[in-house]
């Protein structure tokens, strides 16, 4: 059974991630995201081995993070993997941060791209991989639409 959302084992926060502010620089939210990713991944059969093996793996298109909150030294988190949509050369999906104490640091949305490492070239997923992906996203097809997806960057006018 597919966990959903799917979540992460815990991640600290690395002495050499922490920036001249004194909190972790925003690089490292994507190292973060990146490992809860690979773990998702992993289990929808696309991991390490897969890329070895079957000579395909997955690039991330797009991503669209947004900072909530500081994380510092020694925090401990963790990154869950909400599988949002896919087609047959694409998934797309949100990610959270949590701190262990329960509160959001951080978000991303991201667009993966399935390709064949021959090219490198987009894809389309093998059929075993299809039914994975097709049993998360049956699985995480009851969690509420999260409310940061689908957000794209602007300002707004203020108004009169």
């Amino acid at each position: 059974m597919t966990p959903a959302p799917y979540v992460s084992a815990a991640m600290k926060i690395e002495p050499e991630w922490i920036d001249y502010n004194g909190h972790l620089n925003m690089a490292y939210y994507n190292v973060l995201f990146d490992r809860g990713s690979d773990e998702a991944f992993e289990l929808l059969g696309m991991g390490p081995n897969y890329a070895r093996q079957r000579r395909h793996t997955t690039y991330v298109a797009e991503a669209h993070v947004c900072y909530v909150r500081e994380l510092h030294l020694k925090d401990s988190v963790t990154v869950s993997f909400h599988l949002l949509d896919h087609d047959e050369k694409r998934i797309r999906a949100y990610q959270e941060i949590r701190h262990a104490e329960g509160w959001l640091a951080a978000t991303c949305e991201t667009l993966t791209l399935h390709v064949d490492m021959a090219g490198p070239k987009v894809v389309p997923f093998p059929a075993d991989i299809v039914m994975n992906i097709e049993a998360m996203r049956a699985a995480h097809a009851h969690l509420p639409s999260p409310q940061r997806a689908g957000a794209s960057i602007g300002i707004r006018p203020k108004s009169a």
